[in-house]
């Protein structure tokens, strides 16, 4: 509960706070958005709609605050992790650094605001409940808070109830069961959960506004973000990372004896880890290849590498249409799994990922062309 002396009301939420979801579930929300399947920049865009609206214009720089320049800004678009095995966090966008905030601290300054993170691990837990009800009530802004429902990915809370016993709010895992049946519905679509700190590991708040560089300042720093991404080789001590881990992933399906059973729960754990990745490569080139052009129009002296870098992107959104290809197409089923267990298929997409690992790096090359031509 709150303090008992606190003046908070029992109940606030941010009810025009706008919906975030996997891709299928979206389109029954909003039918006018595209794929926003990546949980960090799809909650920043997401809270930077209604903060806008809050707290009015700043002379036309709120009208960057899309999908694309937040998969640009914190790296989502140019990243690829993969661990030895078959691990279902190879997709995690905070995985591309070792430092484990930076992600966060780019995506928050880029949306013009301080980061205030607090981690349970550290902190405690024992915060959360009060920060959640003072940061709502008084200071009318949402929260990123990771895990309350689902896995530890990023998800916003707009809400509370029962003096913060209840939180409520927007995941992407609020539509998949085990998750969609954790807790109850608002009306208005939106997660109602309680007994959530447990299952919440940080909170992250907007803090202090922040004066946004100018758009060619923001633009540059995120390309030699981006070259960071792509050609740090390992993060975390075991984690292939950038384009070094198109070669751990294509070894990893080469592993023929991975595949010598017939338990299809040992198959799908197979699977997941491979098609998240392919998701990872197919949706965060494509709106790299966004980012890549709106940045081409903001530094016009670096243009045609920019553009350059954008096609490459362009072309391995497509690569990956072939890659499910090989599997029957994209989507989930037990079909994609049997498929997946065939030597033949998987030595397919080994050799449509080593093009890929091709193609980024020519993405990188021209990036790191483009920031030399700035100086």
């Amino acid at each position: 509960m709150a303090d008992a002396g606190s003046t908070y009301p029992e109940r606030a939420v941010l009810g025009d706070v706008p919906p975030v979801g996997f891709y299928p579930y979206m389109q029954n929300r909003n039918p006018d958005r595209g794929p926003e399947d990546v949980p960090l920049p799809a909650t920043l865009r997401a809270c930077m709609d209604y903060l806008v609206k809050c707290r009015g214009t700043n002379g036309g720089a709120d009208r960057r605050f899309t999908y694309t320049y937040f998969m640009g800004t914190t790296g989502a678009a140019f990243r690829l992790s993969w661990k030895e095995g078959w691990h279902d966090d190879n997709c995690a966008a905070w995985l591309a650094s070792n430092d484990i905030l930076a992600v966060f601290r780019r995506g928050f300054a880029a949306a013009g605001y301080e980061a205030e993170i607090i981690c349970g691990a550290e902190q405690g837990k024992g915060s959360f409940r009060d920060r959640v009800v003072e940061t709502i009530a008084e200071r009318g802004r949402p929260i990123i808070a990771h895990g309350v429902v689902g896995p530890p990915e990023e998800a916003i809370i707009a809400g509370y109830d029962d003096d913060g016993d209840v939180v409520i709010g927007w995941s992407h895992f609020q539509d998949h069961e085990p998750h969609a049946s954790e807790g109850e519905f608002e009306p208005n679509g939106m997660f109602r959960k309680r007994d959530w700190v447990e299952d919440t590991w940080d909170l992250m708040l907007f803090d202090d506004p922040i004066e946004l560089p100018p758009i060619e300042d923001v633009s540059r720093d995120a390309l030699a973000w981006a070259l960071e991404i792509m050609r740090t080789p390992l993060t975390y001590g075991d984690r292939h990372n950038g384009i070094a881990a198109f070669d751990a992933w294509a070894a990893q399906l080469l592993r023929d004896e991975d595949f010598e059973t017939d338990d299809m729960s040992v198959l799908w754990r197979r699977f997941s880890p491979h098609d998240d990745n392919v998701l990872v490569v197919a949706e965060g080139r494509h709106y790299g290849s966004g980012f890549l052009r709106e940045a081409a129009a903001a530094l016009p002296s670096a243009a045609a590498e920019l553009e350059a870098a954008a096609e490459c992107c362009a072309a391995q959104h497509d690569r990956m249409w072939k890659v499910w290809g090989c599997l029957g197409g994209n989507g989930r089923s037990e079909a994609h799994v049997r498929k997946m267990a065939d030597p033949g298929a998987r030595r397919e997409i080994v050799a449509l990922l080593r093009q890929s690992r091709a193609e980024d790096e020519r993405i990188s090359e021209h990036i790191e062309r483009a920031l030399t031509q700035l100086g």
